[in-house]
């Protein structure tokens, strides 16, 4: 019982902020992507009766306790589903550098719940399985599908009407997408901290939520339009505003510093020079720079030279989840998967003598 799963990390266009359940990362707001070419993650999970608890290991190495604790939190949720007590091994190999902004979260579960689902034996469509990835992380729920994707909030307090849908492919609208690496400090506040205290003490956040609707239509119109400025323009203003409530927090906080400020002001600059390009920041201090792919280098050459920018990686609309052979390789380096697997298993059988 094994399967291998890549899936790509995504970048919201118009954010995901505050949840009204956290168990189930039922969010409070629809947001909306773009599923990214560069970044990713691949896992194998293999299902064995010789084993009594589950083993993680993540880019070849033994997960801490704690982290292997959260696998085992998810996987139990895909065993209730297939009415299975089988335990796994789950390799995951993650080519996401989280130091560029990009949360390998979203990658990581949307690949462990591929691989663990088809490794267990269920037979599920795209709409299921982005329920399952979104109650490892939200964002995941969107990594499932390639593209623009968007992430429908539902009403239901079970979840079941809150899932991912695509709303255009990758192939569609190849636009830029460039993280900006800037020199910053370690951030204060946790995303997930910062969304629960945002959504119980900011005045603003009615009106985030207010807005957020009509920031999707928008941007549901300029994909469909191929309508750049629109697009662009909405992008901003969505990021804007999601970073307005936390100011408004008690106690408020911030994601931006200085080196933020930095290039927004120099993105700013590119327009005024009849550069197309707008930005858009998560829960952290590095910026996401949109540009047409005419552009892409101009603006990856300019933000290079600003001073407190460390890099500036480029990425472009990328493919939804795929499933792998067994005998796949990352960089020529076969997974680990079958030896540990089998090592394992005969230290499991030798304890339980």
């Amino acid at each position: 019982m094994e399967a291998i799963a890549k899936a790509h990390t995504n970048i919201a266009l118009i954010k995901y902020w505050g949840k009204r359940d956290e168990a189930l990362f039922l969010p409070m707001n629809s947001s909306l992507s773009i599923t990214l070419d560069k970044f990713y993650t691949t896992t194998a999970v293999q299902f064995c009766s010789c084993l009594k608890e589950d083993v993680f290991l993540l880019n070849g190495q033994l997960a801490s306790e704690d982290e292997t604790l959260k696998i085992s939190h998810f996987l139990d949720k895909i065993r209730d589903i297939a009415g299975q007590k089988l335990y796994a091994v789950v390799n995951s190999v993650n080519k996401v550098p989280t130091a560029a902004g990009f949360a390998s979260s979203a990658s990581g579960y949307a690949a462990l719940a591929a691989a663990a689902t088809k490794a267990i034996g269920l037979e599920i469509d795209n709409k299921t399985l982005s329920q399952i990835a979104r109650q490892g992380s939200g964002s995941a729920c969107r990594s499932i599908f390639g593209g623009y994707v968007e992430w429908q909030k539902g009403e239901k307090t079970d979840g079941t009407d809150s899932f991912a849908k695509p709303v255009g492919n990758e192939q569609e609208w190849n636009l830029s997408i460039l993280s900006v690496l800037v020199a910053s400090k370690q951030k204060k506040v946790l995303s997930r901290e910062g969304m629960k205290r945002t959504v119980e003490t900011s005045p603003f956040y009615a009106g985030w939520l207010e807005t957020v609707e009509k920031d999707l239509s928008l941007a549901r119109s300029a994909i469909n339009e191929h309508d750049f400025e629109k697009l662009g323009d909405v992008v901003e203003a969505n990021a804007l505003k999601m970073h307005a409530t936390t100011l408004g927090a008690n106690p408020p906080f911030m994601y931006w510093q200085s080196a933020t400020i930095d290039v927004i002001e120099h993105v700013q600059e590119l327009r005024s020079k009849g550069i197309k390009a707008y930005f858009t920041i998560d829960a952290g201090p590095n910026v996401k720079v949109i540009c047409q792919q005419k552009d892409e280098q101009v603006v990856r050459d300019l933000l290079l030279n600003v001073d407190s920018v460390e890099d500036v990686y480029l990425c472009h609309p990328g493919p939804g989840v795929t499933y792998l052979p067994a005998s796949t390789t990352e960089n020529g380096s076969k997974l680990l998967f079958n030896r540990f697997h089998q090592a394992n298993c005969a230290r499991t059988i030798s304890r339980n003598l």
